[in-house]
């Protein structure tokens, strides 16, 4: 039953006056935390994520490694005007078919804007109190070549604006007050993004000095790590439902299922997080676990996200009821992904599918279609085109991961298949790939042409070019469920057990 009173907002003075309600409060003193934790790059994700973890370390007396929360970019403002005036507290609502919880978030304690003055974040980040600086900047925000692991100087991710020059900025100024080591991590879903993450930061350091590097190098860890949890973009419906449930006028809150996982390589330079008293597996080998995630969830994500907006599909859970999306999705992890993935040491892959379907068909969380189809240009190198390239090599399968690519291809074209206009997914390189999109309507392997983005391995495939060229020409003939169906007959004649 939604609640009559006028909702209240959210801040430290209400707190007590939000007690009375149900949603779930933090049950420790907020006057008493102290940051240990520099973010950049604060958005849903990680309110949802590294953010809830802290907050439990608070709330088990861990006082010393609370958040301050940052942004560098202009489009980071919004989430400054959200936070601040709500002493940065923010609530999360968690949803699955069963049930919702509400629970306020209390491990950010600040929020510095960087734009136009990074001075005070580089100044945060050089204080010793500061242990660890943590970022979720997108698979996209990294000045590094996807293939050599290589700084890119000219990236417009690079240069005296970006996250990695204050970074590098600050750690000369911590070098300098001999502030004592620190540990940069990567929140991001990059395969090895510790090394990547070190790699961008190096290449801003040697801008300084070869001193600089060396300090780096001896006394900054960066360890990888694989996070998960499905986060959607938070809409008004979703600030409507909390004030009228739950009596709290929150300015952003987030919205996330309640399945999150963290694995994180023990590799800390300075003071290590307590990571024994949260549920975070920590291990010397990130590897396996990345591969896992990246290249079924990510993969999954991406691979129904195009062909779901061909259909005019906007929710995710949505995509998932139709049967034709649902069996192609099952049948890419299974057949094209899962053979080419290295073993996880606990993990039975075909239960780890299985549980992403059921999470993909969440209807509780509203997930969107758009939101999936964000950064085309950078998630597929990172999610797709693994498993193709090592499907290339082994001779394997390969048609389902190649009717994924057209798929996007043909989004890029900016209309359903009915010839409904689509608003394309914001990417850097949107430009770029609508390009050869369009050079796709004379000749589709002309898309596979984009090597800067592809690579060169999947147009001088031979296999791989018939089979996008076929799966193509079939989507723009047939339309997407027509094409499922005939390939998944095609797939299921490949996986029909011999008789005996």
């Amino acid at each position: 039953m939604p609640l009559v009173d006028r909702p209240t907002a959210i801040s430290n003075d209400t707190l007590s006056a939000l007690a009375a309600g149900m949603a779930s409060l933090p049950t420790y003193d907020r006057s008493h935390l102290r940051a240990g934790i520099v973010h950049i790059g604060v958005g849903g994700f990680h309110r949802a994520h590294l953010a809830t973890y802290i907050n439990e370390l608070c709330a088990q007396g861990h006082m010393d490694w609370a958040i301050v929360g940052s942004g560098v970019r202009a489009g980071d403002q919004p989430m400054a005007d959200a936070l601040l005036p709500q002493d940065c507290l923010y609530s999360l609502i968690s949803r699955d078919p069963t049930a919702t919880t509400v629970e306020v978030i209390g491990s950010i304690v600040d929020f510095i804007h960087a734009v136009p003055d990074a001075q005070p974040l580089i100044e945060q980040i050089a204080a010793p109190s500061t242990q660890i600086v943590s970022l979720t900047i997108t698979e996209g925000g990294y000045p590094v070549d996807d293939e050599t692991g290589v700084y890119l100087p000219d990236s417009p991710n690079a240069g005296p604006d970006s996250a990695f020059a204050i970074i590098a900025e600050a750690l000369n100024r911590r070098r300098a007050a001999d502030g004592g080591p620190l540990t940069i991590m990567s929140c991001d879903n990059i395969m090895g993004n510790g090394a990547v993450t070190k790699a961008a930061t190096l290449g801003e350091v040697a801008r300084i000095g070869d001193e600089l590097v060396e300090w780096v190098n001896a006394s900054v860890s960066f360890p990888n790590s694989m996070v998960d949890r499905i986060t959607p973009a938070t809409s008004e419906t979703d600030r409507e439902w909390l004030a009228a449930n739950y009596n709290i006028d929150d300015a952003w809150p987030v919205v996330a299922e309640p399945f999150r996982q963290w694995v994180i390589e023990d590799n800390f330079a300075g003071d290590r997080l307590p990571l024994e008293d949260l549920d975070v597996i920590v291990t010397d080998d990130v590897e396996p676990y990345e591969f896992m995630k990246l290249r079924l969830l990510n993969a999954g994500h991406s691979c129904l996200a195009y062909l779901a907006a061909l259909d005019g599909i906007e929710l995710v859970d949505e995509a998932m009821s139709n049967p034709h999306i649902r069996r192609f999705v099952q049948a890419i992890l299974q057949h094209e992904a899962k053979p080419v993935l290295p073993a996880v040491v606990g993990i039975d892959v075909d239960e780890y599918i299985e549980s992403l379907i059921s999470r993909f068909s969440n209807p509780a969380i509203g997930d969107q279609i758009a939101r999936l189809c964000l950064d085309g240009t950078a998630k597929f190198p990172k999610f797709l085109l693994p498993t193709i390239r090592a499907q290339i090599a082994a001779d394997g399968p390969m048609a389902l991961s190649a009717l994924a690519l057209a798929g996007w291809c043909q989004y890029l074209l900016g209309e359903t298949l009915d010839g409904q206009p689509i608003e394309l997914a914001g990417d850097p390189n949107l430009e770029l790939a609508v390009e050869y999109a369009n050079r796709s309507r004379a000749n589709p392997v002309k898309f596979l042409q984009m090597t800067g983005i592809l690579g060169p391995e999947l147009q001088a495939s031979g296999r791989f070019s018939a089979a996008f060229a076929h799966a193509l020409s079939m989507l723009r003939s047939d339309g997407t469920r027509s094409t499922i169906d005939i390939m998944m007959h095609e797939v299921d004649g490949q996986h029909e057990p011999s008789s005996t």
